[in-house]
């Protein structure tokens, strides 16, 4: 009985001893994908295309808009053939609205993922690399985490923002104010 009191307590000892040396860490991660410099031209060619895509739907909206309106018009003066033409035309223009709308929409979905992807992977190879040379064991993403003890998890986001070039005075802030500003030119 002894010996197996020794053996758990044994047991014990040496799991809190290897407890105490176990390293956590956090980084805020979201921070880190949206201040990097490829984000910014990611955000410009995404919002190029969003523009784009705008004007595009918005000429569409007008061809409707006028064809409704020469519709409205003229047709108590058209003969039934030409008012049901007139009015399929009307339908197909706006299954066609419908069906850019959808289409659209995917496109800046699947362009936002592509370019947005490289980033997310260098970041993360960023966050691995200070992960393996502080010898931390878990990383958590503080933006994702209900709490977080800063006595016992070690913030890693400046190290990572040197890491990937992010300007020491660069904020979540200035960034807003970055693109409000940029927003309001436009």
């Amino acid at each position: 009985m002894k010996k197996m009191f020794v053996i758990a307590l044994a047991a014990v000892v040496s799991l809190s001893a290897s407890a105490q040396t176990l390293k956590f860490a956090h980084v805020n991660f979201s921070e880190l994908v949206q201040l990097m410099p490829e984000s910014d031209s990611a955000r410009v060619q995404i919002e190029a295309m969003n523009k784009e895509t705008q004007e595009t739907y918005q000429a569409m909206i007008e061809e409707f808009q006028n064809k409704y309106q020469q519709y409205e018009q003229k047709q108590a003066s058209w003969t039934p053939a030409v008012k049901q033409s007139k009015e399929k035309e009307l339908n197909d223009i706006q299954t066609r609205i419908q069906e850019f709308e959808q289409t659209a929409q995917q496109d800046l979905q699947q362009q936002q993922s592509r370019l947005m992807a490289p980033i997310y992977q260098k970041a993360q190879s960023i966050v691995n690399d200070i992960a393996k040379v502080g010898g931390y064991i878990y990383v958590f993403d503080s933006t994702a985490v209900l709490y977080i003890d800063a006595a016992q998890s070690t913030d890693i986001t400046a190290e990572a923002r040197k890491a990937l070039g992010i300007p020491e005075g660069r904020t979540l802030e200035s960034l807003q104010a970055e693109l409000q500003s940029r927003a309001q030119q436009q």
